[in-house]
């Protein structure tokens, strides 16, 4: 063989190549397209219901919420118990 030969081998497994690999990603574009449209179509996405605003209660005369304390020692008490 010489060198003209192995450069066009060369060329055509590339061609092969990069050919199976595009062939393949328009399969994979086209196969997640269709899925997507069969599950939306027999399980359309829930429609959320808004919920009314929850009451809060008064902060205290020294201005901190004891609803805030309360959820910032659990995160403090949750972290130390990690390490």
């Amino acid at each position: 063989m010489n060198s003209s030969e192995l450069i066009m081998e060369g060329a055509e497994l590339m061609l092969l190549g990069m050919g199976s690999v595009f062939v393949f990603l328009i399969l994979l574009v086209v196969v997640t397209t269709v899925m997507s449209r069969v599950l939306t179509r027999f399980f359309p996405e829930a429609i959320p219901v808004p919920r009314a605003p929850a009451k809060r209660p008064k902060a205290s005369s020294a201005g901190i919420d004891p609803e805030l304390i309360a959820v910032i020692g659990a995160a403090i008490k949750q972290h130390r118990s990690r390490s």
